[in-house]
């Protein structure tokens, strides 16, 4: 039987992994730490090899071809793979671990337990990279894809085979000015209603759980702005405007008093916030992704309570 390809190197695979990952020689070649001549000249091998040119440039920043995406997924299986084989038995060295971990979760949850968790990290294994990216639309495909490593925060249903857990809860709060009118006085139904409010959602949604139980007491209220993050709502508008807006407590209070802003219990409930955390299956037993999780359950658990 003849073996096909019996020269294939691995660092291909690796290098194309980073090239897919990066869409940039520069920051592929930063990432393996080699030089950027070398990095382009394996570009140039993987291009040999697979018959396409894989990246191209598109003014000052290089795309992926559509066979490059087709097979991004692929890759970074067959790399991932190809490591937990090759992984030395023993107990885990978090001291000389290095690899990149990706952590989608929305702004409220990089704001509160981010830092915690970056500190963790940088103390135990300084060779590990965090990378946070926005919440995903609730598919879990980055999880099944490998192209995500873990999901934490508000996570819609989950697929099948994904794995979930429950870390905390919170509650929403209004949040304001010290000079706003609803910072002093009872709170009522009526007062939450003739507030000009701001919504906070990535999809520009103007509506939610709170308008749900106003409607039941045949009540409105008017919505002035959308924004994307709670970042944004709070630093860019609540500290400027006359608006309230509604926060996920436990999570921004430290930001809230750092702001000097005021924040008020709603006369109304709502669902609370349910905070999990997500992996694929595939991690369950890798000793250094247990390590990443149990840390997140720290941080959770130290900042949150």
């Amino acid at each position: 039987m003849r073996l096909v390809h019996a020269k294939m190197d691995f660092n291909l695979l690796v290098a194309l992994d980073a090239l897919l990952d990066e869409c940039s020689v520069t920051a592929a070649a930063e990432r393996l730490h080699v030089s950027e001549p070398a990095m382009s000249r394996t570009l140039g091998r993987i291009r040999k090899a697979v018959g396409d040119p894989v990246l191209v440039r598109a003014g000052h920043t290089m795309q992926p071809t559509p066979r490059a995406v087709a097979m991004r997924s692929e890759v970074r299986e067959l790399v991932r793979r190809a490591r937990k084989v090759l992984a030395p038995a023993g107990e885990l060295d978090l001291t000389s671990l290095e690899c990149t971990y990706t952590v989608t979760a929305n702004d409220a949850m990089v704001t509160s337990v981010g830092d915690h968790l970056v500190s963790c990290v940088e103390n135990e294994a300084p060779g590990v990279t965090l990378r946070f990216l926005a919440e995903p639309p609730g598919d879990h495909s980055g999880l099944r894809e490998g192209s995500t490593d873990l999901e934490m925060g508000v996570l819609g249903p989950a697929a099948p085979e994904v794995r979930t857990e429950a870390l905390a809860t919170d509650h929403h709060v209004l949040v304001m000015r010290p000079d706003h009118d609803l910072a002093q006085g009872e709170v009522t139904a009526e007062r939450v209603a003739g507030a000009r409010h701001i919504t906070t959602s990535r999809r520009g949604r103007l509506t939610g759980p709170l308008d749900e139980a106003l409607a039941g007491l045949g009540l409105g209220r008017r919505i002035t702005v959308s924004a994307p993050t709670f970042a944004a709502t709070l630093l860019l508008l609540v500290n400027r405007h006359d608006v309230v807006g509604l926060i996920p407590w436990r999570q921004y209070r430290r930001s809230v008093q750092a702001l000097g802003l005021v924040t008020r219990e709603l006369p109304l409930e709502l669902p609370p916030v349910e905070l999990s955390l997500a992996w694929h299956p595939r991690d369950d037993a890798d000793p250094a992704h247990a390590w990443l999780r149990a840390r997140v359950r720290d941080s959770v658990r130290s900042v949150l309570s």
